[in-house]
């Protein structure tokens, strides 16, 4: 999905590279152009319903080279007649072997005459040639929508299925992990205790409330399955063809905030977990791949943080403040977008990556299969190091009681905030990891507030501090890793100065009314 894949047969290796859109200049395309530069001969996997103008983007990349073309959604063309013409004047005009297949059902045949086509030391090459008069362009285009589609097109349509993902995994997923929650502390609670009679500084590595073995249940019951349910939902709609018809029809409502509808997916990916979702942006245009990431950082709400914030709500017999709390999130990163973004980001005529949206069809198991499996790589490979890392630091500076005297630091501040001063420990420990929401506002069973919070603003005011004033540090190291620590730091400040700002406005509205 993000880099470039090799497949190594016998006598070939195929590289599976990701696609080109149009006006891109991401990490994505350069991969690609990068391997076509290293590669003996090329295979152009295009529509068939949009063969005429993706191959006059792509075929003068790859003019001169040896190779083939597989037109897909070959079912979607009107008659058979009409793709048997089509392929025979796509041939003609090109040069190469064309083959029109359905991706989701290659017959037997097929598959092998795209193999021989694909290793013949002899493959014809790739003539660079105006297109626009061959009749096989007539051809392209989906037809008249249907109901089905016409319906995904309307904004508020798009955005409650976009934002389907995170109802369905905040409630199902987390459902699951309190069913399991208790089993699996039972079963680490022996390892616990053994830990616990070892030296301290060990037990406070392991088995203290940052400690590894503290926070593991933490990290396989809340944020792996958020994570799975979220690539599971967004594999059906890439394979089915759903995803691009959301961006399209999201695209223009977005585009004064400076991203597209694109971008919004990465966004809508990071309420899973944040580190998939930074290094997703990848395949966002170079010029809106940082504005991409900023509106991760400050709005996707993880699966550490959302759990740890309905927690902090319900406690405070104030549940009803969960649907508030989205909203507000989304109505201040729309507004923190729309004033740190570039000009340039948000004229009308710029496009960003604004995908061409092609009907739907039926998800493929394979492809989805494949998603999920590499979201999940991601997550294990890049999160879950960071994430034994952070346990241990976080631990060694509990240990030392560097959190107390941050706490200390902060609380002055927190009067401005109409906050209590034991309110700076959740702020604190939120910035290391977003579960520290409740932790440091809550008892130990999670019950009940162990922070004075008089109102309902004043609760609102201690969640939206500690889950916005920073990017928890996994989240930080990533960013640092993928666009640059000074990229980093620059991002931290200035979400630090606008989530203040947004803070001092929920607590004093909220106080006034």
């Amino acid at each position: 999905m993000i880099s470039c894949e090799t497949y190594v047969e016998t006598d070939v290796a195929w590289v599976d590279a990701p696609a080109i859109c149009q006006g891109s200049e991401s990490e994505d395309s350069s991969a690609t152009l990068n391997a076509l530069a290293d590669s003996d001969r090329v295979l152009l996997v295009v529509r068939a319903d949009q063969a005429g103008q993706q191959l006059e983007r792509l075929v003068p990349l790859v003019d001169g080279m040896r190779g083939l073309v597989v037109l897909t959604f070959a079912d979607h063309l009107p008659e058979a007649t009409d793709r048997m013409r089509m392929g025979g004047d796509l041939r003609k005009g090109l040069g190469v072997p064309v083959f029109l297949v359905d991706a989701r059902k290659i017959d037997g045949p097929t598959r092998i005459a795209i193999r021989e086509a694909a290793t013949d030391r002899r493959a014809d090459r790739f003539r660079h040639r105006d297109l626009s008069r061959l009749p096989a362009r007539r051809l392209s285009g989906s037809g008249a929508p249907t109901g089905l589609e016409r319906a995904v097109a309307h904004p508020l349509v798009a955005a409650s299925l976009l934002l389907l993902p995170t109802a369905i995994a905040v409630t199902q997923a987390n459902r699951f992990a309190d069913w399991l929650y208790g089993p699996l502390t039972e079963v680490l609670a022996p390892l616990h205790t053994r830990i616990g009679d070892g030296p301290a500084f060990s037990t406070a590595l392991l088995a203290g409330d940052y400690g590894l073995v503290s926070m593991f249940p933490f990290l396989l019951l809340y944020a792996l399955p958020t994570v799975l349910a979220f690539s599971a939902i967004l594999a059906v709609y890439k394979s089915s063809g759903l995803i691009d018809r959301l961006s399209v029809a999201l695209h223009l409502w977005l585009r004064p905030f400076g991203i597209g509808g694109r971008d919004l997916v990465n966004v809508v990916m990071g309420f899973g977990c944040n580190v998939p979702a930074v290094v997703a942006s990848r395949s966002c245009a170079s010029c809106s791949r940082g504005t991409c990431v900023s509106a991760i950082s400050f709005g996707s709400a993880c699966s550490y943080q959302l759990p740890a914030t309905l927690a902090v709500f319900a406690a405070a017999d104030l549940a009803g403040l969960g649907i508030a709390y989205i909203a507000i999130l989304a109505v201040t990163t729309l507004i923190y977008l729309r004033f740190t973004t570039p000009k340039a980001l948000r004229l009308a005529g710029n496009a960003l990556l604004l995908p061409e949206a092609g009907p739907l069809q039926a998800p493929s198991m394979r492809g989805m299969l494949r998603e999920v499996l590499d979201n999940l790589r991601q997550f294990v490979t890049m999160a879950f190091p960071v994430f034994v890392g952070i346990c241990f630091a976080a631990a060694t500076l509990h240990s030392f009681g560097a959190f107390d005297a941050l706490s200390r630091l902060l609380a002055p501040l927190m009067a401005l905030f109409r906050l209590p001063g034991e309110a700076a420990a959740a702020v604190a420990l939120g910035s290391v990891r977003k579960d520290g929401i409740a932790i440091g506002l809550l008892d130990d069973d999670w019950g009940n507030l162990k922070v004075g919070l008089g109102d309902p603003a004043q609760v609102l005011t201690a969640v939206y501090l500690a889950g916005v004033m920073l990017p928890c540090l996994v989240t930080l190291c990533t960013i640092g890793r993928e666009m640059r620590w000074s990229f980093a730091a620059r991002l931290c400040l200035r979400q630090m100065a606008w989530a203040s700002a947004f803070g001092l406005a929920i607590a004093w509205v909220g106080f006034l009314f």
